[in-house]
């Protein structure tokens, strides 16, 4: 199987993952996005969709003449094809595709591939270096193991919706896909993990991912917090129980920054540039945690003094003063901001069905070997054909299994 991009696609030069090859089956969102992180550097990924039931993030979010523009990003670098898994003919193609390949990557709800008799028995049958990539929301075993699972599920049971939010206001979760994107960044590590040690074993292995656990990795360390002193972290806002002042604060002009210190040199900057020098010699500033028992005067201190100013001032200023303040940008602020100007943070992609598109580019620089975009997401089931012929089949094949609807 030679995987190709589409037809005028420039190549991508010594890409690391160059003939790592991956078969993407999952949806929704995690599963998916760890394919276009390894899609991003070089790996060869094929996304396999049902033939009548397309991934559903080709509907999320707004369009453009029916085109989503979410999976404009989540499918780029993949070629798109469909196949009926559960048939027994759509089984089959599967098998032979997977011979071929390094990864799969699935999140139907576990015993799902079992029941078409596609489970790690058979994959690894076909394939013994195959890694077999299962992201659910619950993982494979365990009481609620078999329940439906999202993201927003394990933003709720992880503690993040518990600790998010103002004190007097209810928990509160993220307006966008943050345990997926998480849990997709954790999976595209552990299949490099997984690729690795196969360099030592010769075998393959299966990686099970719980969308419920790389949240509550990067939440710190509040099971040990518990444990050690029964602390449990409560809504603090934009305020932090480490340090202060650590918050958002409005400019003269209307618009907000943010400000942190948690660095104690940096709490002494901002102190001095408000003009609130003696409050460095209050005997509880010399502690990050005890400055976050006083938030309330160093809030008041920090916010008086910005509201004065304008944000381009504050900006300078707390500049000059090498003390750490951002501005609170929406994504208006985000594309037009000099910083992810210089680092291309924002790309532009050509897309034959939508001109020039611009998205989030990879991930990460490497300085010999770096990633790219080489195309948006496809249309679905564009490369069907190909994949197929590339595979073995004959046109002949092909249009029988169009004939009984495996793709």
């Amino acid at each position: 199987m030679t995987v190709s991009p589409p037809a005028g696609t420039p190549a991508l030069a010594q890409a690391p993952l160059s003939g790592l090859r991956v078969l993407d089956l999952a949806t929704l969102f995690a599963g998916p996005l760890a394919a276009t992180m390894l899609g991003d550097f070089g790996a060869e990924v094929v996304k396999i969709e049902h033939p009548d039931r397309p991934d559903p993030s080709r509907g999320h979010g707004p369009s453009k003449d029916g085109i989503g523009l979410w999976w404009k990003v989540l499918g780029r670098n993949k070629r798109t094809m469909t196949l009926d898994l559960s048939k027994p003919a759509g089984r089959t193609t599967l098998l032979r595709l997977a011979a071929t390949a390094d990864v799969v990557v699935e999140n139907f709800r576990p015993g799902t591939l079992e029941k078409w008799d596609l489970g790690w028995d058979e994959l690894s049958a076909v394939n013994p270096r195959l890694v077999l990539t299962r992201v659910t929301g619950f993982g494979q075993f365990g009481p609620y193991a078999r329940r439906p699972g999202f993201g927003t599920l394990a933003e709720a049971m992880s503690g993040f919706a518990a600790m998010t939010g103002e004190p007097d206001a209810p928990p509160t979760l993220p307006p966008f896909g943050l345990a997926d994107s998480i849990a997709a960044l954790a999976t595209a590590y552990a299949v490099m993990t997984a690729l690795a040690a196969r360099e030592r074993t010769g075998e393959g292995q299966v990686v099970d991912m719980a969308i419920i656990e790389p949240i509550l990795t990067v939440l710190g360390p509040q099971p040990t917090w518990y444990d050690q002193l029964g602390h449990v972290q409560p809504r603090t806002g934009n305020r932090s129980q480490n340090n202060a002042p650590r918050n958002t604060y409005r400019t003269a002009d209307g618009t907000w920054v943010a400000v942190s210190t948690s660095a104690q040199s940096v709490a002494e900057r901002v102190m001095r540039l408000v003009g609130r020098p003696e409050l460095i010699d209050e005997p509880w500033f010399g502690s990050g945690a005890e400055r976050a028992r006083h938030a309330d005067v160093l809030d008041t201190a920090v916010g008086d003094w910005i509201a004065r100013h304008d944000r381009a001032d504050v900006l300078a200023a707390f500049e000059k003063a090498e003390a750490a303040v951002a501005p609170i940008q929406d994504v208006r602020d985000v594309m037009a901001d000099p910083q992810y100007q210089a680092l291309d943070t924002v790309t532009t992609v050509h897309d034959p069905e939508l001109g020039p598109l611009r998205m989030q580019n990879v991930l990460f620089r490497l300085s010999a070997t770096p990633g790219a975009i080489r195309w948006a997401g496809r249309p679905h089931g564009a490369d069907t054909e190909e994949v197929l012929t590339e595979l073995g089949l004959s046109p002949a094949d092909v249009k029988e299994l169009r004939e009984e609807g495996i793709v």
